[in-house]
């Protein structure tokens, strides 16, 4: 490659740039910080995450891709759209970090290094236009994530949570990388648009390729928690240090997703009446599997676990459509789910028993009396994720449905909207716990009034509120999205 290509190429991708040098540079100056490490590593992370995400928004080419270092990546608007989400989910999970991690033994200033690496490496997959470059991001937002699983290393839980994501995650990735072994065996490349370019030729798409698709999907659906390859998620969610669970239930599902939706519609877009079948059922049992395992569950987080297994089904259901309204629609249901779920957890978190957040759902009662606007706020986030008008959850589970009508998909629609309502007992029971039930173990119990907590909460909820006055300029810019994708 020429030098001038070479350089005009990395000046288009400062912002990833950027974030890989910012952080190597705070390794060391966390390492050379006597005391606050966490605090102060903290500011410098979020300050990079800002100047990121502002220079992100500067790739922005309109209705131009552009493509660099010989196709390897591709800057367009959906890829700036999915990195300001996942730099959100970023900045929200160093905040709430901050506070539920401070002055415990887990409290050390890496746990921000391995949010900002593990974002590197989801900025990385979402610009991805080659199976390499696909993996080598992967893999380094994978990495962090099983560290961070496992940070809490006094407790047997998080150890546990940190192996089975990693046995799991390595198994994924195994399967992912057969997957494109297959796809490259059959089109003789990585490249998305030589694979797109040679599968077109064919009017029936090969089995070999067809085999490919399906390792290759399967591989990310374990990155989203799709059923039936959802099996970690509970036990993670569980066992990891609960700020560290607020944010596996967003940043990675976001990047995931995103990759899935770049692979249906560019490499495998003519392939739809193969991965739809898969689709399909993954969306099926997902939101199956979410609405009724979730039931029975006692412990907080692991109600969260399926309910974030349930949200995933939905999105599916809007790419399942396979057009660019069905993308839409998933975009905005992926925004919406992300600010529900940081909220959600920024609450959670600010209830703690002798200064450890809350974990079972017993642990709620009483709170209307003891933190009303605690409890009020909870319940907001709470009623949207079941997705009752007014709040914002409510219109992303009606663009999703919308879309699958369109298509044609009216008896998954219909089961969608039935274990929403079955769902909706789970998120009612948190709140009729917190309102009506008797304070049962309140020793120790208080509600902590931390302004990084706020800062996470207060304008999640108030986009969860307000949205309904102003819901356009979401899909606008999802539509924006989308589109780029198809042109």
């Amino acid at each position: 490659m020429d030098v001038q290509v070479l350089l005009n190429d990395m000046s288009l991708i400062y912002a990833e740039i950027f974030l890989a040098v910012s952080t190597l540079l705070m390794l060391v100056y966390g390492v050379c910080l006597k005391t606050r490490a966490l605090q102060q590593t903290a500011i410098v992370a979020l300050t990079i995450l800002f100047v990121t995400f502002v220079v992100t928004l500067q790739q922005d080419n309109g209705d131009q891709a552009v493509k660099i270092f010989d196709g390897m990546l591709i800057l367009d608007r959906f890829g700036v759209f999915m990195k300001a989400l996942i730099l959100l989910a970023g900045a929200g999970a160093i905040f709430m970090g901050v506070r539920d991690l401070a002055g415990h033994v887990i409290g050390r200033f890496e746990y921000n290094i391995l949010v900002l690496l593990a974002t590197l490496g989801m900025m990385v997959m979402v610009s991805s236009n080659n199976m390499l470059m696909l993996y080598m991001g992967l893999e380094l937002q994978s990495l962090s994530l099983y560290i961070l699983a496992a940070f809490n290393r006094n407790s047997l839980q998080s150890s546990e949570a940190g192996l089975k994501y990693f046995i799991l995650g390595a198994l994924s990735s195994g399967l992912l990388l057969f997957g494109i072994s297959l796809v490259y065996g059959y089109t003789g490349s990585t490249s998305y648009e030589a694979i797109a370019s040679n599968l077109d030729v064919f009017s029936t798409a090969p089995l070999a390729a067809v085999v490919g698709m399906v390792f290759v999907l399967v591989g990310l659906a374990f990155k989203i928690s799709a059923v039936p390859f959802h099996m970690w998620t509970p036990d993670v969610y569980e066992g990891a240090p609960a700020t560290v669970t607020a944010f596996f239930a967003t940043a990675p599902k976001i990047a995931a997703l995103a990759l899935i939706i770049r692979l249906l519609v560019e490499p495998f877009g003519d392939m739809t009446g193969d991965w739809s079948q898969i689709i399909y059922v993954m969306s099926l049992l997902s939101m199956l599997v979410g609405a009724f395992a979730g039931l029975v569950q006692k412990n907080v987080y692991r109600l969260l676990a399926y309910s974030s297994i349930g949200h995933m089904g939905y999105v599916l259901l809007g790419i399942l459509a396979g057009n660019e309204q069905g993308v839409t629609a998933s975009l905005v249901y992926i925004a919406i789910y992300m600010v529900m779920t940081a909220g959600t957890f920024a609450l959670i978190l600010s209830v703690r028993q002798n200064d450890v957040a809350v974990r079972e759902t017993s642990g709620f009662s009483g709170l209307s009396v003891q933190s009303p606007k605690t409890a009020y706020g909870l319940a907001i986030f709470l009623f949207s994720m079941s997705g009752i008008p007014p709040m914002a959850g409510f219109f992303g589970k009606l663009f999703v449905f919308q879309s699958a009508l369109v298509e044609g998909y009216t008896i998954l629609a219909i089961i969608g909207v039935l274990t929403s309502v079955v769902a909706a007992y789970y998120y009612l029971a948190i709140i009729k716990t917190m309102f009506f039930d008797k304070v049962a173990n309140a020793k120790g119990r208080e509600v902590v009034d931390s302004p990084l907590l706020k800062l996470v909460a207060y304008p999640a909820l108030g986009f969860t509120l307000l949205y309904i006055f102003y819901p356009n300029w979401l899909v606008y810019e999802a539509g924006r999205a989308a589109q780029s994708l198809f042109n």
